[in-house]
């Protein structure tokens, strides 16, 4: 079988693209397959972090791939079409996770689709957690060009169902990152971070954007333990200063350890490693790729009950699980957990579900996918 994966490839970076680099190392063991990647993924005025692409000191997987696809460039999504169909692929892979996409993947879609290609789409949304007028039209039009789906979750699935009713489909899990540092010793890792060794200590993760619920989180503080400590790690999308203007008023500065920058592979390790229990008060959600990054470091989560992060921790054995938008449920949920839940139970039952989110075992469904 010959695999085209058109997706988020080195030299970009982010989450999407640790997840292709994964992937396509699982689906080369078992077919032919070349990555083609893009040569503009977002226009700047759609992308407010600091950069897309890896820079120095941040070591990535550097799978060769075809830089073609311009997003905003139809000349390009011809160019790429004919690019991949000239490879005579039996399969093209590909990735959706917000509309803006729809178009210039959705082309090269129905390109090779026409010509016999099978089209196979791993979905980490189908509906944005931020919606913009037409975003339908563009989810449609993109859905239409797929041969099958996999969704990630059962509420990505649904969202699938509505819009494209008799789409063939399977649900997969998102797999665990694996491929991060392994976990450090609790003391060392808050030796490095500066970080008390006996304090609780809460981790709020990954980029910041507003859907996450930060705020949620930080009005929640000064209703638990004053003992308790939050880092808040990774790199915000616009400004902190709504953030910093709330902790200041609620004088948490000296429990709120800020590292608001974006967090390379090579100290993603340390952050887990120094906390407890991660926190993710999103207002929205699909799935959330920094759930897996815990259950790596085998961390128990809480998360609220939006989209699928309910499909992806279980309330009480692997994390707790709350109403979303509630500073006060997310106050006793971690009162809850210091209380009831840190005593390792947690992080043994989630060792033991690690085959059920193994790379090889997303593979086996995708190729199973691809051949029916």
């Amino acid at each position: 079988m010959k695999i085209a994966y058109l997706s988020t490839f080195y030299p970009y970076r982010g989450g999407i693209a640790q997840f292709n680099a994964s992937l396509y190392r699982e689906l080369e063991k078992h077919a032919e397959i070349r990555a083609f990647t893009f040569t503009r993924q977002y226009p700047d005025l759609l992308f407010p972090g600091q950069t897309q692409l890896i820079q120095k000191g941040d070591p990535a997987d550097p799978i060769q791939a075809d830089r073609c696809l311009d997003t905003i460039n139809p000349v390009s999504w011809y160019r790429t079409a004919r690019l991949i169909a000239s490879w005579k692929p039996d399969v093209l892979v590909m990735k959706f996770w917000m509309p803006f996409f729809g178009p210039s993947l959705g082309f090269v879609a129905g390109y090779l689709k026409k010509r016999g290609v099978r089209v196979v789409t791993i979905l980490d949304n189908v509906i944005p957690h931020e919606r913009r007028p037409g975003d339908l039209t563009l989810i449609r039009y993109f859905l239409n060009r797929s041969s099958a789906f996999i969704a990630m979750t059962a509420t990505v699935r649904d969202d699938l169902l509505r819009l494209k009713p008799d789409a063939r489909h399977v649900v997969k899990a998102h797999p665990v990152y694996d491929h991060f540092p392994a976990r450090m010793g609790r003391a060392e890792a808050r030796r490095q971070l500066g970080l008390d060794p006996d304090s609780p200590m809460l981790l709020f993760f990954g980029f910041i954007r507003g859907y996450k619920g930060l705020d949620v989180l930080i009005e929640a503080l000064p209703e638990t333990d004053s003992r308790i400590g939050l880092m808040v790690a990774g790199e915000v999308y616009g400004s902190f200063e709504a953030y910093q203007e709330q902790i200041d008023r609620l004088q948490l500065g000296s429990r709120i350890y800020l590292y608001h920058h974006y967090i390379p592979d090579t100290e993603v390790a340390v952050y887990f490693s120094a906390a407890d229990v991660v926190v993710l008060p999103y207002r929205s959600a699909t799935q959330s790729g920094i759930v897996q990054i815990a259950y790596h470091y085998q961390l128990p989560v809480i998360v609220t009950a939006v989209g699928g992060l309910t499909e992806m921790v279980t309330d009480g054995v692997t994390g707790l699980v709350i109403p979303p938008g509630n500073p006060g449920a997310v106050a006793d949920a971690i009162r809850r957990f210091f209380e009831n839940h840190s005593d390792g139970q947690m992080e043994r039952e989630i060792a033991a579900r690690a085959p059920d989110f193994s790379w090889s075992g997303f593979a086996g469904e995708l190729l199973a996918l691809a051949r029916s």
